[in-house]
């Protein structure tokens, strides 16, 4: 008998004369508070983004001030948010990983926002492209409407669809080593802008 064999069984007889498991509640909150902008830019300001709240006419221009150079965006995304100088992923396969990578920033939209956490969703949606393109360049650029943002993660996670491959972003990408000392940019971008369309 194997150490596995052994320890499922002990496990098996300890729970064979429990009461059986009851249903799951699904009575679920339905309804929730209205979401607080000033809310979502002070938690994306704590977690280092940078945040400016422009007009919809404005996106391609400050999108290139942003980016000072070649900027990736997805297929989808309007033609009005492109600035002049891009390089456009037309899905898979789409550009190579080097031309992404050596873009000087990528700009998408976004699924939904949680003001709460201060967190971006990105789905994959024409708008917001494969996950690599948000991956590889330095400097990410999201443009999110006001009515995407929600007050908190159960709402968030009622409007996205499961089955779609699924990007939560709270600030640029970081992580920290045993000691503490704190990387940015490992797993992604170090630098994310939010670009927070006036309503």
């Amino acid at each position: 008998m194997s150490s596995r064999e052994l320890i499922l069984g002990r496990v098996r007889a300890a729970l064979r004369d429990g009461p059986a498991p009851g249903p799951a509640p699904r009575d679920y909150r339905r309804s929730f508070p209205s979401a607080d902008l000033d809310v979502l830019v002070d938690r994306l300001v704590d977690y280092k983004a940078t945040v400016r709240r422009i007009t919809e006419d404005a996106v391609a221009a400050v999108a290139a001030e942003i980016a000072g150079g070649t900027i990736v965006v997805p297929e989808g995304l309007p033609s009005d948010w492109r600035p002049s100088d891009v390089l456009v992923d037309e899905g898979d396969p789409g550009l190579a990983p080097d031309r992404i990578a050596g873009a000087a920033a990528v700009l998408t939209a976004a699924a939904v926002a949680v003001a709460e956490t201060g967190t971006i969703v990105l789905d994959a949606s024409p708008d917001q492209g494969r996950r690599i393109i948000t991956l590889l360049p330095d400097v990410h650029i999201v443009v999110l409407r006001p009515g995407q943002v929600v007050a908190s993660v159960p709402e968030a996670v009622a409007r996205l669809d499961p089955a779609r491959p699924l990007t939560w972003i709270s600030g640029p990408s970081a992580t920290s080593d045993i000691e503490l000392n704190r990387v940015e940019g490992v797993h992604g971008p170090r630098n994310l802008h939010i670009l927070l369309l006036e309503s």
